[in-house]
């Protein structure tokens, strides 16, 4: 191949991966038109749930209520562009996938999906409650008088729940890599320690320092990664059939030439 022809190649990728960011961006933006509709009943209902019907929330700064506005808006519109972003990835290295690898990988969409709103679930209605009332307590036992402002609140509620939708995109990960031939699940099983260890880093970031809430959090985290191995260890044998297979193909044409 000539280099005119590799430089066109390499242009022609970046004209398609433009392509794909400029459909996103259009969705985000139809997107965020509509989250503007959906952004006041999810923030009501946040405020009046039974984790957060006891607090008074304030306003400390005149334009908090409009951050926290944009904001649910920003974060409704994330979600709803997710599938989009995960299928124009996944469009975008498709070509250099197996038939079989494009259709596995692209159920991995809904999945992934899936598995981040059971991390905000699990982060919201098991973690969210037990923290706000280990604070509360905290507070009660130390005589300080909570005041509560919006923004706080919400910001404290986005830095404890999106981050497990994320950490519960660990099994979809960890196969994904495995598919494309990055990981095994040996490599995974070997520094399972060094794992462990930033996950329990992780987990003493995003929760209080006490005991209980943090187990709540590195226990599921560690069974994540458990089943990840597991999980990837599905994926590595479907990729040595996939290439036991394409041997054969291969070898089978070159006796046919023969």
């Amino acid at each position: 191949m000539s280099q005119t022809q590799k430089d066109m190649t390499m242009y022609e990728h970046i004209g398609e991966l433009q392509k794909r960011l400029m459909i996103v961006v259009v969705f985000f933006l139809l997107a965020f038109v509509a989250s503007f509709f959906l952004a006041e009943p999810l923030i009501r209902y946040l405020q009046h749930a039974d984790e957060a019907k006891e607090l008074t929330m304030n306003a400390f700064r005149l334009t908090d209520p409009l951050k926290i506005y944009m904001e649910m808006m920003v974060f409704i519109s994330l979600i709803l562009t997710a599938p989009l972003i995960l299928f124009q990835v996944w469009s975008f290295i498709s070509p250099g996938l197996y038939e079989t690898e494009r259709k596995v990988t692209l159920s991995y969409i809904p999945i992934s999906l899936l598995l981040f709103l059971g991390g905000l679930s699990f982060s919201y209605f098991i973690l969210f409650p037990y923290v706000v009332e280990f604070m509360m307590t905290l507070s009660d036992s130390l005589e300080i008088q909570q005041v509560i402002g919006i923004n706080e609140y919400f910001h404290f509620l986005f830095q404890l729940t999106i981050p497990f939708g994320l950490l519960f995109q660990l099994p979809v990960a960890m196969l994904f890599l495995t598919r494309l031939g990055i990981i095994t699940p040996m490599m995974m099983a070997k520094v399972r320690k060094v794992a462990y260890f930033i996950l329990l880093v992780i987990a003493a970031f995003i929760t209080p320092p006490d005991i209980v809430s943090h187990l709540m959090v590195t226990v599921p985290l560690f069974i994540l990664y458990e089943i990840s191995i597991w999980i990837s260890k599905i994926g590595y044998k479907k990729v040595l059939e996939a290439e036991q297979k394409l041997e054969m193909e291969l070898y089978e044409e070159d006796i046919n030439k023969d």
